[in-house]
């Protein structure tokens, strides 16, 4: 019990600093949009903010794992916070400065700051809870209060943006002034915080990058990481651009498209609060491998259906419609589906990284700044589906969910055989 009661105050924390990382990271998705209302660019482009912040992550990642096994969780959790300020900092400027470089300089280094978080939250949680089922069973909490974060964003960019047509990038500053005030207080927090640190021996010792090539458990489960971050992001940033395309008129009977849209791709991040709430309290009973699959064979069935259903078919969806306020209004049965996703999403990323950093033991540290590089891939695959949709036209939306089912069909995979724990120089 005196083990568990030195620990609260830790796992809170890094549960908080999981909150910060939705916060800043979502507010990258509507931001896209804003862009492309205000520099008059195509959607591939307005994917950049969202590209900058996810590719720092593969430039950062490596080198956050070599400063977490050399500095420590208390001093890397407070370069991160610091570097996060900063990087919102120059976003804010940007949107004085009307400047569409400005803002991605600004997203690159905000994702810096959330990839040293991120190497930071994951194994700290892991390694508190224990590994195995309670380790998965911290993370996916942490999961749950990501997802409130991720979600109060979504929503609250809606309130302060009625049109998306006219939205400038100054019409988010409230957001990005409650991201600095966070980050400022975090750091005060961290500081005054004593956090679990590795051995001192392990923290001076040589871990050649190379050795962790040897576990194939990790390799795989770092591209299935890749894969879920993009699939995760993709999926509700096409959701909403679909319904809001003017040329296709999908909510054709609803009052406010840019408002109907927005509360749909809302509930997607919403459907992950409520699974990783769910995760959360059944983690500790059942085994990330058999969470992890059960997930991912929904994802692939339901985005499969989504696909094949025409968007004629529509059912009643309870949304935000303006002046209005709340109504039911018609939507695509299909984009109800892909809303459905995010409940499969809410436990995938605790239950890959737990399978994959399964005894690593001294490699952990590394292993997690690896692994963050290759989050990178939350701007990658995004970007391919928005140009999948430039090529095509608006006929090219639904297509671009096959690169979805593909993402979650690997996942499946490493759930089923690729998590087994393999050292290739170990006999056993």
């Amino acid at each position: 019990m005196e083990k568990k009661q030195s620990y609260a105050i830790p796992i809170v924390v890094m549960i908080l600093l999981f909150g910060m990382i939705s916060f800043v990271t979502n507010l990258a998705s509507p931001m896209g949009d804003i862009l492309k209302s205000q520099f008059d660019i195509p959607n591939w482009q307005g994917t950049l903010g969202v590209f900058a912040n996810f590719i720092a992550y593969a430039l950062m990642g490596v080198p956050a794992g070599t400063l977490l096994q050399r500095r420590g969780y208390k001093s890397t959790a407070l370069i991160a916070v610091s570097v996060g300020f900063i990087g919102v900092g120059i976003q804010l400027i940007s949107g004085l400065m009307g400047s569409f470089g400005v803002y991605l300089c600004g997203a690159l280094v905000a994702g810096f700051s959330m990839c040293l978080l991120n190497t930071v939250v994951n194994p700290m949680l892991n390694r508190l809870g224990g590994g195995g089922n309670k380790g998965n069973q911290l993370i996916q909490f942490g999961g749950t209060f990501n997802s409130l974060c991720g979600t109060s964003v979504i929503v609250i960019t809606g309130l302060l943006i009625p049109s998306i047509v006219d939205a400038r990038i100054s019409d988010t500053f409230p957001l990005m002034y409650t991201a600095m005030a966070i980050f400022a207080l975090a750091f005060v927090v961290i500081l005054l915080t004593k956090i679990p640190e590795n051995d001192e021996n392990i923290a001076k010792e040589s871990l050649p990058l190379k050795d962790l090539f040897n576990y194939r458990h990790f390799v795989l489960g770092a591209i299935a990481i890749f894969i879920y971050v993009g699939v995760e992001v993709g999926t509700p940033n096409i959701l909403n651009k679909w319904l809001q395309n003017p040329d296709l008129d999908i909510l054709s009977d609803t009052l406010n498209d840019d408002d109907i849209a927005a509360s749909v791709t809302g509930f997607y991040w919403l459907l992950m609060l409520v699974g990783r709430l769910i995760g959360g309290v059944v983690g500790a009973k059942v085994s990330p491998r058999k969470m992890l699959s059960v997930a991912a064979t929904a994802a692939v069935a339901l985005v499969t259906i989504a696909i094949f259903i025409p968007s004629t078919v529509q059912v009643h969806f309870l949304g935000f419609n303006g002046a209005q306020g709340f109504g039911f209004n018609m939507i695509p049965l299909s984009a109800a589906l892909l809303v459905c996703v995010g409940l499969c999403t809410s436990v995938m990323w605790g239950g890959i990284f737990n399978l994959a950093v399964e005894g690593l033991g001294k490699y952990t540290e590394r292993a997690s700044g690896l692994f963050m590089a290759l989050v990178c891939g939350g701007g990658v695959l995004p970007l391919l589906m928005n140009g999948v949709v430039d090529i095509f036209g608006p006929s090219g939306y639904i297509p671009s969910y096959w690169i979805v089912v593909a993402g979650f069909a690997y996942i499946l995979f490493y759930a089923l055989a690729g998590s087994k724990p393999v050292n290739r120089n170990s006999k056993v």
